[in-house]
């Protein structure tokens, strides 16, 4: 773990690019669901630090793509679904992501923005800590202490703000001179809106129940919460079911199910090493993403939406009189006749 002055300098040197570039665990009952406190309330939260002690910050960021379908392939009257899958770009190992080299173009047309967002990577971070007050009545019960929460962009703002606060003299995960968190929850313009969260302003130590705790379990290595980074294999199915959600086709259990699936839907099939693989498509190189300003965070928690770059928009031809546009099938089209080049 990294001391205060090195995530501080971290931090600024993360704003600095951020600036001059372009650019789960769901029924987990470890999560502490902080989203489901009630409106006007506030739950208290401790931080803990990562597990990973080559993490320099006590959080870990997590990207998603969320995929709509028209339904279910094969299951009458079936609601549209929605399915979530790993943006390679959270691993930071240089691989890039088949949806996004394809979906960063959209943005040089107005008229795909709307598109384009709703493709666009949906950011959370990863933490760690006790939940120390609570307003709201919990369902079961939960072995270990140590929870983990999923920070929304709107929320984490206010936590990374406060750490460049130079009046904080240590780290607000240290055992003995730390800082609790309390998140607050109000409305604005008809969403969730978590500004009024704040770190508080006295430091207090761990109780001893709280480190017989840490000494009993251990903290949890974060990484160890993020989707299994997709292989050569789960970049062709994700380039497939990109494809698609794009052309308005319905969700196929049979082509992507050992892989990928909406919540909740049960997949009985054969597994990834028992059938062959859904057949691959090769994943098309990634375009040169548009110069894009920086687009600060949504104000209000709509599922953590993080905003897509915005870039400068570029001329596009009116349609010519008696001309539809039919832009979904033409994306398609663009996106198939760049793989076959």
């Amino acid at each position: 773990m990294a001391s205060l002055a090195e995530i501080r300098a971290k931090l600024q040197q993360q704003e600095t690019r951020g600036t001059n570039t372009s650019s789960t665990q769901g029924g987990d009952r470890a999560i502490y669901a902080h989203w489901n406190i009630p409106e006007g309330t506030t739950a208290k939260l401790r931080f803990l630090p990562d597990g990973n002690e080559k993490n320099d910050f006590f959080w870990v960021e997590r990207n998603m793509i969320r995929l709509p379908f028209q339904g279910i392939k094969g299951q009458m009257d079936s609601k549209p679904v929605m399915v979530q899958v790993p943006c390679v770009e959270m691993y930071n190992d240089g691989t890039a992501c088949p949806i996004l080299g394809e979906v960063r173009g959209w943005f040089k047309d107005p008229s795909l923005e709307d598109m384009g967002r709703k493709y666009w990577k949906k950011r959370s971070y990863i933490m760690q800590g006790f939940v120390r007050e609570t307003p709201m009545v919990e369902e079961g019960e939960v072995d270990n202490p140590i929870r983990r929460f999923i920070i929304s962009p709107q929320i984490f703002n206010v936590i990374k703000a406060a750490l460049m606060d130079t009046e904080i003299e240590e780290l607000p995960t240290d055992f003995d001179r730390g800082l609790d968190f309390w998140v607050t929850k109000t409305t604005k313009g008809g969403y969730s809106d978590y500004s009024t969260s704040k770190w508080a302003r006295k430091e207090t130590e761990l109780t001893s129940e709280e480190r017989a705790a840490i000494d009993t379990n251990g903290l949890f290595n974060l990484n160890d919460f993020l989707p299994k980074k997709p292989g050569e294999t789960e970049l062709n199915v994700l380039q497939q079911m990109f494809e698609a959600s794009v052309d308005g086709q319905p969700y196929d259990p049979e082509l992507f199910g050992q892989y990928y699936r909406p919540a909740g839907l049960q997949y009985n099939g054969p597994t990834a090493d028992a059938r062959p693989a859904a057949k691959a498509a090769p994943v098309a190189a990634p375009v040169a993403a548009p110069v894009a300003a920086p687009v600060a965070e949504a104000s209000t928690d709509t599922g953590w939406q993080d905003p897509a770059p915005v870039a400068a928009p570029a001329p596009v031809s009116a349609p010519a009189e008696g001309e539809v546009s039919t832009k979904t099938s033409d994306i398609l089209a663009m996106i198939k006749q760049r793989k076959g080049a």
